[in-house]
């Protein structure tokens, strides 16, 4: 049992779990920023746009129960309690907006990062040493004869 215990904690304590925590964590935190701003910023906007329609509360209902007058059913939660089986196709595009602005988002962020991350990169510096095809010793790279077996060496074809 204390094995496994161990073996647990060096499981938790890897870099890539606790990476992967911390990533979940943020993300989660990311899903309730772009919620807010896709509800309360972009939603209204996209609403005055197409006359005042609210997303979030377009729904269709699909069958209502006997005896219930389906003009008395004005939003989708007086239909549901009412027990109409009810389609909230607003929902459905609220959140693909939602969805789409994290995509755009998230292209950025990788975009940014691997600018970043390109520009930190440092070119290798060329080779200055060769390795003699007959003694396998390292020479210089101007090297026509090769000082360890006096061989001479085949001349190499200049890179493009």
């Amino acid at each position: 049992m204390k094995k496994l215990l161990n073996e647990f904690k060096e499981f938790i304590m890897r870099g890539n779990v606790m990476d992967m925590a911390v990533g979940v964590i943020i993300g989660g935190a990311f899903g309730a920023i772009v919620t807010a701003l896709i509800d309360n910023m972009i939603m209204p906007f996209i609403g005055l746009l197409t006359g005042g329609i609210n997303f979030s509360q377009q729904f269709l209902i699909l069958k209502a129960p006997e005896g219930v007058d389906v003009s008395t059913l004005t939003t989708m939660e007086k239909a549901t309690e009412a027990g109409a089986t009810v389609w909230g196709y607003g929902a459905f595009i609220t959140a693909v907006i939602n969805f789409l602005v994290i995509a755009i988002i998230v292209f950025a962020m990788v975009k940014l990062v691997t600018k970043v991350m390109s520009l930190k990169k440092k070119e290798e510096p060329a080779p200055t040493t060769k390795t003699c095809p007959f003694c396998c010793s390292e020479i210089d790279i101007k090297a026509t004869r090769c000082p360890h077996c006096t061989s001479e060496l085949p001349k190499e074809k200049a890179k493009k």
